[in-house]
């Protein structure tokens, strides 16, 4: 049985905290950068999103990556 939207963590809380209790999936980085599901898909397919992995079948993201991803953009913006 799988829990409540409402009872996972913030994955933005995830990214502020220190070391990650859990790997990212695509729905946390969706929620995270306020963008639909497929724009994360879109980003993967491109290579121009943060960088994902496989574990079986699921597509996970490293929070450290995520944040130095972030602060790529950020300095490309800059």
């Amino acid at each position: 049985m799988s829990r409540p939207r409402s009872a996972q963590p913030d994955p933005r809380a995830t990214l502020r905290g220190g070391l990650p209790d859990r790997y990212l999936t695509p729905d946390d980085i969706a929620e995270l950068f306020s963008v639909p599901l497929e724009t994360v898909y879109h980003w993967r397919k491109k290579r121009t999103g943060p960088p994902g992995f496989r574990v079986g079948k699921h597509i996970r993201y490293d929070p450290e990556a995520v944040r130095a991803w972030t602060a790529e953009q950020s300095a490309q913006a800059a």
